[in-house]
């Protein structure tokens, strides 16, 4: 079996830190998996009729593998997203889909696929200039939470305690980037500082761990530095988890809950999600995992 793993830089120009990717690229040799790892900018895309032609890697035609395994997430660009969409017509399997990486990029649209479905997510309103700031305030008051549209690892978040400060950021933003979309939350307070984060690989929950700040920041990210502790799931853990996904269409899926109280909100979803912080405390091999599952979805059975 062969398989691409799309990702921002090619296999030779791989970092240490790219944890998930080493993962990857070690347990497929284990499990006898032909991987390579592939940028967007080795591709080259020719709308034609000529199919398996139409597509060239480093300027050659090349047989084409049976699935693709795309790692760029909310980074996915729009020549990343034209590949996974190229590969997909011409009948490679994709894990996740163009799709369904396009719907979570969007934090508003993601969410409102969310509320639609009954779906507990925190309060969320798209920002615009110039700022009501009494209507944001009677909405969803303070201090709040703003987020660029997209975004991965708790960039492009952050935190208003008062209306001052707001109003600062806001017109900050407004002379610096004036199209920059952004959104506004309501804080979570009981979820302050710490999330869980599920691990959902073919509609199944594998792993769950408790992520907290050990900085009193308010973000609780492992990417920044957060500890990371296994989480014993709730029904209601593992229910969120899994039709967040399944609304989605992701097949393998990181999905982050808030602490509201004794229940949970919906934070985001990932298509990408980072597994380095689960298998630091949890007892699982990811990658093998996701293989596993991805033989079982091409008919590749084990003998």
């Amino acid at each position: 079996m062969k398989g691409w793993i799309l990702y921002k830089t090619p296999q030779i120009e791989l970092s240490p830190e790219a944890y998930e990717i080493h993962r990857l690229i070690e347990t497929a040799s284990k499990k006898g998996i032909e991987i390579e790892v592939v940028s967007p900018d080795q591709f080259d895309l020719v709308v034609t009729r000529e199919d398996r032609k139409s597509i060239l890697l480093n300027g050659e035609v090349v047989s084409l593998p049976d699935f693709l395994l795309p790692r760029m997430g909310a980074g996915t660009t729009y020549f990343g997203m034209a590949v996974i969409r190229h590969l997909e017509r011409l009948g490679v399997y994709t894990f996740n889909s163009a799709q369904c990486i396009d719907t979570v990029k969007d934090k508003l649209y993601s969410q409102q696929i969310l509320a639609e479905n009954n779906i507990p997510v925190p309060k969320t309103m798209l920002g615009k200039y110039p700022i009501d700031d009494e209507l944001v305030e009677r909405y969803l008051k303070f201090p709040l939470v703003l987020k660029t549209l997209s975004g991965s690892m708790g960039k492009g978040v952050f935190l208003c305690d008062n209306k001052s400060q707001f109003n600062d950021l806001m017109e900050l933003i407004h002379v610096t980037n004036p199209k920059l979309n952004i959104i506004l939350q309501e804080f979570v307070e009981s979820s302050r500082g710490k999330d869980l984060r599920v691990f959902v690989v073919g509609g199944r929950p594998i792993a769950c761990i408790e992520r907290s700040s050990n900085d009193n920041n308010f973000k609780a990210n492992f990417s920044r530095g957060g500890q990371v502790t296994q989480f014993a799931m709730t029904p209601e853990v593992k229910w969120l988890a899994t039709e967040t996904a399944r609304l989605f269409g992701l097949e393998i899926a990181g999905i982050d809950l808030l602490f509201d109280g004794k229940h949970f909100k919906i934070c985001e979803a990932n298509s990408s999600p980072g597994f380095k912080g689960i298998e630091s405390c949890c007892d699982i091999d990811i990658a093998d995992e996701i293989y596993n599952f991805i033989k079982v979805r091409l008919g590749k059975f084990e003998d």
